[in-house]
């Protein structure tokens, strides 16, 4: 799982990279053509993209009203004909698959979000470059253990390393990439699932330091707090963020609903959208693209107090209408941006309010941004890590700490769903209720699939059949000619030919015993399912075939490997759950049986490794046993660590086979 990680964090942040390049050629093409692109490569490909304001100035009105819509007519039938997944903003997409099918989703995502979302920001469309990145980070790490043909478990972990490698290299912000992919993707802080996502996250941070430098997104005010009283205004900016947020993510998916509801095809809506952005562009090209520039402007405080007004409602427009209307880009910049334009207002209307305010307007504005995050993605320790890792200041840390979680408050207290779950729960997908007690639902077809059938052409003899149940030891053989799936033999089903086989030996072949129109699954399938047709068709076995060709079988799957699936699940809960309980359980039997001939037990130290630390016996290597934690001779409990030095009547919790704990005795 480490190399994995590192692999991931690699592959992600020359994604995030990869994705930039294109966003800023895109940008060059569709504002400049031909030279627009050369003045791209002139100036260096992995510059940040050109001021959108800057470049609406030097165009014609009606050729800045037309180029977002070429960005949609080319994005729409992409994403419409080649890859839906790649719509809107991504990120419910991953959690989607993360929660739902194992971790799994397809690589063909990598090229169409790439390349749909870079158009959409570089014609103009009002997104964020960070959701797509997760998204193509996600697919990457994903195709990785597809590859690798990992346990669903492991395969939701990888996704995990994919997401937090995109957003540590698109950010600069390894915390923040690691934090959201638990908090948000992943959602288990475990240490078997915290561990790879962290070194993925640090890996592309550093790759991407290397080919892009190491430098904060925004340019801050400085900021220190002079008193506890000025975390008043945080704490009020903090609740207005959470409503903004909250309103941010209904008119989004209102939009979406409209545009849904229009009777122009759905791969010609993104084009629509554009024509309505590229006319809001004419008036205010600041929302135009991700906006970066224009948040740098309400951070110095440059922006007046109409202009911040104005903009705060044209943003939440824009970027409704191109996810509405099927853009492809993230909501992580534009909650951003919501975030300087609230708290730049508030923080020049505050003095009139409150005298005691010593802050500019734009340390507000950095303060709201972090909350504006928080209340869209319901996730405040994301939020929080996020702004200090763009900003790389310290000292305002607590009235972002302040913000963020009455944001967060405040927006789950008016919607139950962030941005993310909303999409998800319009399609009648819970990721609020508690895991479905059903363990089977957890495990999925591609990890027990026999990919070995017993398979036999339709003109196998009856003498043949019979032999290959016999050698075999199984009840179903499957009928394949021309590798496609005809049906089965059921032993069940050979029974009434087997008192006249000695008449029927040379008359009877597979084909005329074969059962076709039986149920097969899928390896996306759930072994709920599975077990749902063994029941339902009294077998033991059925066949496996292709997601996409039901006809091809690609392997089987048995009864008895559902249930020994099912078992392995349930004791791994049960260990993983239950360790504390069983540590307890110690303290009264002083030895638990693990199952599978391990156990836990508690043990005097031998008086051989009194005054020798733990890492100098070294007992893992030495005998196999893992020590939990050591009953110190005073009566206290501690975790140890290597270096800790055993003493007479110390006593040691350890977990390993039988034989090797009571050789420790």
């Amino acid at each position: 799982m480490v190399m994995v990680a590192i692999a991931c964090g690699i592959a992600g942040a020359f994604g995030a990279v990869v994705f930039r390049l294109l966003i800023r050629l895109f940008q060059g093409l569709f504002f400049g053509g031909f030279e627009g692109v050369t003045a791209v490569i002139d100036e260096g490909l992995l510059a940040d993209a050109g001021d959108p304001r800057e470049i609406a100035g030097t165009l014609a009105p009606h050729v800045l009203f037309l180029i977002p819509a070429i960005g949609g007519l080319i994005v729409g039938p992409l994403v419409y004909f080649f890859a839906r997944e790649a719509k809107g903003h991504g990120v419910p997409e991953v959690m989607h698959a993360v929660a739902l099918r194992g971790g799994v989703i397809r690589p063909r995502i990598v090229a169409a979000k790439t390349i749909a979302s870079a158009i959409s920001i570089g014609s103009g469309g009002s997104v964020g470059r960070e959701g797509p990145i997760v998204q193509i980070g996600s697919a990457i790490g994903s195709a990785i253990g597809q590859l690798l043909r990992v346990p669903a478990r492991q395969l939701r972990t990888i996704v995990g390393c994919g997401a937090a490698a995109g957003i540590a290299a698109t950010f600069n912000a390894p915390i923040a990439g690691a934090l959201f992919a638990v908090e948000v993707i992943v959602g288990d802080f475990a240490v078997t699932q915290f561990s790879p996502i962290v070194i993925s996250a640090v890996v592309a941070t550093v790759t991407s330091r290397y080919m892009l430098g190491n430098h904060p997104a925004f340019v801050v005010p400085e900021f220190e707090l002079q008193g506890p009283l000025e975390l008043l205004p945080s704490m009020v900016v903090g609740v207005l963020a959470g409503v903004i947020g909250t309103l941010f993510v209904k008119v989004l998916y209102f939009t979406d609903d409209l545009f849904e509801r229009s009777p122009t095809p759905e791969w010609t809506r993104a084009a629509l959208g554009g024509l309505m952005i590229g006319g809001m562009g004419i008036f205010f090209p600041h929302v135009l693209g991700v906006g970066y520039s224009t948040i740098g402007d309400a951070l110095a405080g440059n922006l007046p107090i109409a202009m911040l007004g104005v903009l705060l409602v044209v943003k939440i427009l824009a970027t409704s209408i191109t996810i509405g209307s099927g853009g492809s880009g993230g909501i992580f910049a534009p909650s951003l941006f919501l975030g300087a334009m609230t708290g730049g207002l508030f923080g020049k209307l505050l003095p009139q309010w409150y005298p005691l305010q010593t802050s500019e307007s734009g340390a507000y504005a950095l303060i709201t941004m972090g909350a504006m995050v928080a209340a869209t993605t319901h996730a405040p320790l994301s939020a929080i890590i996020i702004i200090f890792e763009l900003t790389q200041t310290i000292d305002i840390i607590p009235p972002v700490m302040a913000a963020c979680v009455l944001s967060s408050l405040v927006a789950m207290f008016l919607s139950r769903d962030s941005i993310y779950t909303e999409k998800l729960s319009r399609r009648g997908i819970d990721l609020h209720q508690e895991d479905d007690p059903n363990l089977l639902k957890s495990l999925y077809v591609r990890d027990i699939v026999d990919r070995e059938p017993c398979v036999l052409g339709a003109s196998a003899g009856l003498q043949e059949i019979l032999t290959e149940i016999v050698e075999t030891n199984r009840t179903e053989i499957f009928v394949v000619e021309n590798d496609r799936l005809l049906g089965a033999v059921y032993f069940s089903e050979l029974r009434r030919v087997l008192l006249e086989q000695d008449h029927l030996r040379a008359l009877v072949v597979a084909g005329d015993l074969l059962e076709s129109g039986r149920p097969s699954v899928t390896l996306e399938d759930d072994l709920d399912r599975v077990m749902q047709i063994l029941t339902s068709e009294q077998v033991e076995e059925i066949a496996v075939v292709e997601h996409d060709d039901p006809e091809r079988l690609v392997g089987t799957v048995a009864r008895r490997d559902v249930m020994a699936a099912y078992n392995q699940e349930l004791m791994r809960r049960d260990l993983a759950g239950g360790v504390a309980t069983t540590v307890g359980v110690v303290d009264r039997v002083h030895q638990v049986d693990l199952g599978g001939g391990y156990f836990m037990k508690e043990v005097l130290a031998p008086g051989r490794y009194h005054g020798r630390s733990l890492k100098q016996i070294d007992l893992r290597s030495a005998a196999g046993v893992q020590v939990l934690l050591i009953r110190s001779s005073e009566g206290g409990v501690r975790v140890p660590g290597p270096d800790d030095i055993l003493r007479p009547g110390d006593r040691l919790v350890c977990a390993g086979p039988s034989d090797s704990i009571e050789a420790l005795d």
